[in-house]
């Protein structure tokens, strides 16, 4: 089909030798299930020649996905050609994948080969791979910065031993929307057959411009995109699959081509990966970061509380995503404030409304981010940023062997009583939280808790947030310090405390009623 671009991923290669992205082969299992279920047509599980680990999560990936062709690179050598076959001798579909440098500077530098020895080594390597797998795909590492005609040659030579998918990647980065798409037109009036054949464009993101320049590459007449989940990869990453789908989707009347990925599993396969790497994504990463649809203007949310296409080209739910968030903070207007007391179950009149609005403003002075339980707080009459009743006295910790952290905590209440709790769990962070949480009486239930350390100053400093759920309800709780264990002790704190005064000033019928849980939950 001339109107589908196949989505070839490589998150599992190309994005996990990225430093910090390093999965297990329990992990790439689990992420490769996710990918099939997203819909991605070529899945790249690795590199079967580099280590025995990389062998075997090839090889367990390859005899457990069903509809998804697996993929295994290799250089042009007989070696990692043999590996490769032997790892995908499961999958329903396989496909090889070659590469070979071609740029001058890599045939001189790292290669010390000619153009003749490029070519030579290229068709043997395609072909000994063909007898192998059901496709095989050949790469010319470092494309863009190789001379047109040359790779146009190489291109025929590797056509012609049996690759039927031609991969021209740039591989540092270097190319412009422009360039690439003239390349990609002039490789495809210079390789013989080339209806019959498959381009493919595999952009790195050095300059910022991966996702533009694979674009700019489908525009040209290619029908592969190699890409990754957050766009990882090796050092700025690469084409995002997540930006690159929903802009052939939202665009489609000015590219004409579709994909086969589901755009309602982009969400979760994003945050997925993110959890087995631990790497979190950018709030202001385009598609799947946590403001791609949240508005916090004034101005922005007015226009949305009338009409969503103001300001958002798709819907949230097209990539997963529950709803549209009108983030409160320093920037928002009256409707959103006074639409998301409604929400919350808080029927107020435009004198009282006025009232929080102006106690609103001073709050977000202070804080980036306006969570419910403060809502809920200016709406019983009691202060967020108030103190108290309980302050933090000490944290003492030891480690319970190699797996399991002990905590103790003890409080001062406003009262003169003190309060004193321990917690042992597998995370440091997560045994103080619940000591704390323990020695203030408030038995909560630990959503998040999320820490962000860095020298500023040739000092240390932390930022914690802590969320938790308690009776029906999410709280959020944020502290700075120069000690990463006392910034998520108080901000635990800061949860509790909020908890009791709100049930001290207003009572739980009125702070948290039944009918108010179920609207904050909903």
């Amino acid at each position: 089909d001339s109107n589908r671009v196949i989505v070839f991923d490589t998150t599992l290669r190309d994005g996990e030798q990225a430093p910090g992205f390093s999965m297990n082969l329990a992990a790439k299992l689990k992420m490769a299930r996710a990918l099939e279920i997203l819909g991605v047509d070529v899945l790249e599980a690795g590199f079967p020649h580099a280590s025995p680990d990389d062998f075997n999560a090839v090889a367990k990936i390859a005899g457990a996905l069903e509809t998804t062709t697996v993929c295994a690179l290799a250089r042009c050598h007989a070696g990692d050609i043999e590996s490769a076959a032997r790892a995908l001798e499961k999958a329903r579909r396989s496909r090889i994948h070659v590469f070979l440098a071609t740029s001058p500077v890599h045939r001189k530098y790292k290669l010390e080969m000619s153009r003749e020895q490029i070519v030579e080594t290229a068709v043997l390597a395609v072909e000994k791979a063909r007898d192998y797998a059901d496709e095989i795909e050949f790469s010319a590492e470092d494309a863009m910065r190789t001379e047109p005609d040359f790779l146009a040659e190489v291109f025929n030579a590797a056509a012609a031993a049996g690759a039927t998918t031609l991969n021209a990647p740039d591989t540092v980065g270097y190319m412009t929307p422009e360039e690439i798409a003239e390349r990609f037109r002039y490789l495809i009036a210079n390789v013989d057959n080339a209806d019959q054949l498959v381009f493919s464009a595999h952009c790195h993101d050095d300059l910022g411009a991966s996702v533009a320049n694979s674009l700019a590459a489908v525009r040209a007449g290619a029908r592969q995109v190699e890409c990754t989940i957050n766009g990882i990869g090796e050092r700025a990453g690469n084409c995002s699959l997540e930006e690159l789908v929903m802009a052939l989707k939202v665009r489609s009347d000015f590219f004409d081509v579709s994909t086969r990925i589901d755009t309602r599993r982009i969400f979760a396969t994003s945050r997925l990966l993110s959890e087995l790497t631990g790497q979190p994504v950018p709030p202001n990463k385009a598609i799947v970061g946590r403001n791609a649809f949240a508005h916090e203007s004034g101005i922005h949310q007015h226009g949305m509380l009338r009409n969503r296409e103001t300001y958002e080209i798709m819907r949230p739910q097209d990539v997963g995503i529950a709803e549209t968030s009108l983030v409160l903070g320093k920037h928002s207007g009256r409707h959103a404030l006074h639409k998301r007391l409604q929400q919350l179950g808080h029927d107020v009149d435009d004198t009282r409304l006025g009232q929080i609005f102006q106690q609103f403003k001073a709050l977000a002075d202070v804080r980036k981010d306006i969570h419910d339980d403060d809502l809920h707080a200016l709406a019983a009459g009691v202060d967020p940023l108030a103190t108290g009743p309980w302050t933090l006295e000490a944290i003492r910790l030891q480690q319970n062997g190699e797996n399991h952290y002990h905590a103790e905590a003890s409080l001062r209440h406003a009262d003169g009583r003190s309060g004193r709790a321990s917690a042992t769990a597998r995370h440091l962070m997560d045994a103080v939280a619940q000591a704390v949480t323990d020695a203030a009486g408030t038995l909560v239930k630990f959503a998040a808790i999320n820490l962000q350390s860095r020298s500023e100053a040739q000092q240390w400093h932390s930022e914690a947030r802590v969320r938790v759920e308690y009776d029906s309800s999410v709280w959020h709780g944020q502290s700075h310090d120069s000690n990463a264990v006392t910034a998520v002790a108080t901000a635990a704190l800061d949860i509790v405390n909020r908890i009791q005064r709100c049930h001290a000033g207003a009572g739980p019928s009125s702070a948290l009623s039944p009918a108010r849980a179920a609207a904050a939950s909903s």
